[in-house]
């Protein structure tokens, strides 16, 4: 009978051992086997950070054989996720928009920063260039001349009218639930906007640039929050209202100073680099540009292409790029997959 018990205990033992095995497999020809099978990516709604998504998730899955994944939410929900672990990698962390959050996270060790995107970019209120400038070709005069910097819109709330109260001009803030909401609110609230403009908070990046591309084709005053690299700002004309200095004082008593640099970052879970420490590696060798990431959201402008299409394109564009970010044979497999 204990010869009989001892026999199923073996065998118990060992169906076990192969189910461990099994699940902690990636799926590769070679056999390696990962402490994480599937790599988790933030979404948090706009499409530079899509197509980077998808570029680092081609790479992951046909270099090294990971699966991928993402999860789709605000910066504030995905930023939580990737503490607790729900999600492991973010590829375009935009630190000083979630200053207080993100330097919480990395001093308790729950992030790690692996490695800097991009760092060249811009963000704040833009009008289109004719609304100061005119357009010879078009017809349009110039709408407001004087136009310089944020302060400058109180004059000018007939330029911007809105719809649905004309007596006073209409400011597009970013989507509500977007961390850089409160800071342009903060803004409206510090110049004195509201004596002659509304607040108006748009309910997706998608509602944003149907106003401006509406407004734009019309030929008519428009002035809203946004950022580059997108392809918005790579395909219109359009001009950043001026505002002091980021002096950082200033900046955390009312934000009357244009935005702080922003290192937009990718950032992953404490647990990631003992759990996939090669992905890790290649993720802390991610970098690129405003001029590289708008030429992606151009391809997906110009080509109505999806951010998977455009990662397509832009790794066979860009093939001297990414492949300083992999060894030899994983750019081998990765260029025969695209």
């Amino acid at each position: 009978m204990k010869k009989k018990i001892g026999i199923c205990i073996t065998a118990f033992v060992l169906v076990l051992l192969a189910a461990c095995g099994n699940s902690n497999s990636n799926g590769n020809d070679d056999g390696k086997s990962k402490e994480i099978d599937k790599i988790i990516f933030a979404d948090a709604g706009w499409d530079s950070i899509r197509v980077h998504n998808s570029i680092a998730q081609f790479i992951l899955e046909n270099g090294y054989g990971y699966d991928t994944d993402v999860i789709a939410g605000s910066t504030a929900t995905t930023f939580e996720g990737l503490r607790k672990g729900d999600i492991n990698a973010y590829i375009e962390v935009w630190t000083d928009n979630i200053k207080e959050v993100y330097e919480e996270a990395i001093d308790s060790g729950d992030v790690e920063k692996v490695a800097v995107n991009f760092n060249d970019n811009d963000q704040g209120l833009y009008v289109p260039a004719y609304v100061i400038e005119g357009d010879e070709k078009r017809g349009i005069d110039p709408l407001a001349p004087d136009l310089k910097t944020v302060e400058d819109l109180k004059k000018y709330p007939d330029v911007f009218k809105d719809p649905e109260d004309p007596k006073k001009g209409r400011v597009i803030n970013a989507p509500s639930g977007w961390e850089v909401e409160k800071v342009i609110t903060d803004k409206f609230d510090t110049y004195g906007l509201e004596e002659t403009f509304n607040n108006f908070l748009p309910g997706s990046d998608a509602a944003i640039v149907a106003s401006l591309v509406d407004a734009y084709n019309k030929g008519q005053g428009w002035v809203g929050y946004y950022w580059s690299p997108t392809a918005i700002t790579a395909k219109y004309d359009l001009i950043l209202l001026e505002e002091d200095p980021y002096d950082e004082e200033q900046w955390n008593e009312d934000r009357s100073t244009e935005f702080p640099p922003n290192d937009v970052v990718v950032a992953v879970h404490k647990d990631l680099r003992d759990q996939a420490p090669d992905a890790v590696e290649f993720l802390s060798k991610y970098e690129t540009s405003s001029e590289l990431t708008e030429a992606a959201l151009n391809y997906m402008e110009e080509n109505e292409a999806d951010n998977d299409e455009a990662a397509i394109w832009w790794m066979n564009e860009y093939e001297d790029i990414w492949t300083e970010w992999v060894d030899d044979e994983v750019a081998e497999k990765v260029k025969e997959a695209l």
